[in-house]
């Protein structure tokens, strides 16, 4: 199939409607003095939704995302929308790099000239790659009556991508979040071209394994990780069984849809409980505005699939070389190494960095390009392209 650039363009009766329903946004009471500890604040969101109402610029943010070169393609009937950055270097190496969930293509938008110029940034050419970010707002290649293994289904697509529309023969991957799981996937079904994966954290599938002889410090970080599941977990656990029902009241509530974000932002990010010292209201906003405009989808909320069907045995084990950088103040906690070593059984480098949450490449962005630069330097020896 055809690729073939396109300019985000979001239609202004889209805008119209948009202002209308924030301008009758009904907001709820708050208990007092609750803060955060209930969920996103209610002063907070009154500054929200008056920004969003009377001074946020879409065209502005617009025109900032349309900086980037952005493509489209179809592969098996399913569309898929990406970001692709050439490099600067000599030999750029092929990345892709994937986002999660609540955050998209934003995730990536300051990392992406360090690592396609680094000389830039006061980096090495050498270091240069070509950048891929696939948006995976709403699933893509998932249909209505599709319910199996959508992690998996983008892997797969996405290697059509990078090898058969893009001509990569060999490329690195890698992400946090949902774009861990699905850069193990690639890493397993097709390790004949991966260079290298690099994540932010060690995915999914491990933390389903069920392991006779886990030593003292990897009981106690499961035992930390069940004790956070009931106090940050029942977002997943809803996405996870009846997302149906939540994306009736996003999908019609832009108010309800940015509190829903926001405050997994804030909870998620290295933010001293100050959320805007790491994200400007125009940041947030833009990121709420990719899902809000969308698409009325429950794929923008589901966890379901996966729940379901998973997307790796818990025993499959990752083989290709793997670098780690790991954000101290991620939701959750640094695992033992001994803990991931279970799954990811080539880690060639393992960082704890100084500062960060779950969107650290957002939030620290020169310190993920540090981490990428270093991981894959050692690997470029590979053939990295056709």
């Amino acid at each position: 199939m055809e690729v073939h650039s396109f300019t985000i363009d979001i239609p202004e009766h889209v805008q119209d409607d948009l202002r209308e329903r924030l301008s009758h946004t009904r907001l709820p009471d708050e208990v007092e003095g609750a803060g955060w500890d209930y969920g996103t604040n209610l002063g907070y969101m009154k500054k929200i939704v008056d920004y969003w109402q009377n001074r946020f610029d879409w065209r502005t943010r617009e025109a900032d995302l349309n900086r980037y070169r952005h493509f489209r393609t179809e592969i098996e009937g399913s569309g898929i929308h990406f970001v692709h950055e050439r490099g600067k270097g000599s030999d750029p190496m092929p990345l892709v790099l994937f986002h999660g969930w609540p955050d998209s293509i934003c995730r990536y938008l300051k990392l992406i000239p360090m690592l396609t110029d680094p000389a830039a940034y006061g980096g090495d050419p050498a270091d240069s790659f070509d950048v891929v970010v696939p948006s995976l707002i709403g699933d893509p290649g998932m249909s209505r009556s599709d319910n199996a293994q959508p992690l998996a289904k983008m892997a797969e697509l996405t290697w059509r991508l990078m090898t058969e529309e893009l001509g990569y023969e060999r490329f690195g991957a890698g992400g946090g979040d949902g774009g861990s799981p699905i850069s193990q996937i690639l890493g397993v079904r097709h390790p004949e071209s991966i260079v290298g994966l690099h994540l932010t954290d060690i995915g999914f599938p491990i933390l389903m394994a069920n392991f006779p002889d886990l030593s003292d410090a990897e009981q106690e970080y499961l035992s930390t990780l069940q004790a956070q599941g009931f106090t940050e977990g029942a977002y997943a656990v809803l996405q996870g069984t009846k997302p149906q029902t939540l994306a009736y009241g996003l999908n019609d509530s832009p108010a309800g849809y940015a509190a829903w974000i926001i405050e997994k932002f804030r909870t998620w990010s290295d933010s001293d409980d100050d959320l805007e010292t790491v994200f400007t209201k125009d940041e947030l906003l833009t990121n709420v505005m990719l899902y809000w405009t969308g698409g009325p989808s429950v794929r923008a909320v589901s966890y379901r699939e996966e729940w379901v069907s998973g997307s790796l045995a818990p025993d499959q084990q990752v083989d290709v070389p793997v670098g780690l950088a790991l954000p101290p103040r991620d939701i959750d906690p640094v695992p033992p190494r001994e803990y991931a070593e279970r799954n990811l059984k080539n880690i060639r480098r393992w960082t704890v960095l100084e500062r960060g949450g779950h969107f650290v490449a957002m939030e620290f962005p020169e310190l993920m390009a540090r981490e990428i630069r270093a991981f894959f330097r050692p690997l470029r020896n590979l053939p990295a392209s056709v």
